[in-house]
């Protein structure tokens, strides 16, 4: 990293969601469709992707549907979280989300 002082190591926002069993397609595709509208409402994120798990392995636990996020560091990261867009967003998934995970990570090469 630079010794320029301003500089910012990029945060990893890694969301895991499994979803009930009763979910219908339509209402998870609604979450990933809604999960996809937060990048352009929410100052800070600098990268968003997501996916459905297509590891052979079998240790998702569960888990079928990843999202990363990115932001320049904690600060927006910060500010997400509290972001009215997010929080919004959180509570609709109470009726189809069976569990998540959330894990943040300062990203190392």
């Amino acid at each position: 990293m630079s010794s320029n002082a301003s500089a910012k190591t990029p945060l990893r926002h890694v969301v895991l969601f499994s979803f009930k069993d009763e979910a219908s397609t339509e209402a998870v595709d609604k979450v990933v469709a809604d999960f996809g509208k937060l990048p352009g409402q929410i100052p800070g994120i600098v990268s968003y992707e997501w996916g459905t798990n297509v590891s052979p392995e079998g240790l998702n636990d569960g888990f079928t549907h990843c999202f990363t996020l990115t932001f320049a560091g904690k600060e927006e990261r910060d500010g997400y979280l509290v972001h009215p867009a997010h929080e919004a967003f959180v509570k609709t998934l109470g009726s189809c989300l069976k569990r998540s995970l959330v894990l943040d990570y300062l990203a190392q090469s």
